[in-house]
């Protein structure tokens, strides 16, 4: 067996001192290069220390894109719970309008029966009722709210003196 590379000149071989020179630094660079690669592999906490700090940045990112998220549900939510409840308010006041208008309409024609009934009860009062009478009659008609007052303070003593009777 012969030594190849030392009987027949190779396709790569040096062509002198200087390139020979030149592929030796080229090598040694390249050996260096691959027993760094080796090394960092071969280095596990290193690796574990890298990778636990890029997770660390990815989870800050992370938070910060879900703060930012929740911030604009937030602004969201509360546009929305703005709009509601102007809608509600608006919805409120139109209702209430229409309640003050029905009982506007309601007060009026109870108004109208009220008055009709009175000048019924007037007209009644001054052909049935005795002219001594009449008078205080007739006041009791258009003003009923004292004589219902008299009325239940009589009311009252006579239920008290019949279920207290003196002895």
């Amino acid at each position: 067996m012969t030594d190849r590379t030392s009987s027949e000149p190779s396709a790569t071989g040096a062509k002198g001192p200087d390139e020979l020179r030149r592929q030796i630094a080229r090598t040694r660079s390249e050996l260096g290069d691959t027993v760094e690669e080796l090394a960092g592999k071969m280095d596990v906490k290193g690796r574990a220390l890298a990778r636990a700090a890029d997770l660390r940045d990815k989870a800050g990112a992370m938070t910060v894109q879900l703060r930012s998220s929740a911030a604009q549900a937030g602004h969201t939510v509360h546009d929305k719970a703005t709009q509601a409840g102007h809608l509600v308010q608006d919805r409120a006041a139109r209702t209430g309008h229409q309640v003050q208008d029905r009982t506007q309409r309601a007060g009026r024609i109870t108004q109208g029966t009220a008055t009709r009934t009175s000048a019924a009860l007037e007209r009644r009062a001054e052909h049935s009722v005795p002219r001594p009478a009449r008078p205080l009659v007739m006041a009791a008609v258009r003003h009923p709210r004292p004589a219902l007052i008299v009325g239940a303070a009589l009311a009252a003593v006579v239920v008290i003196s019949w279920r207290y009777p003196k002895k």
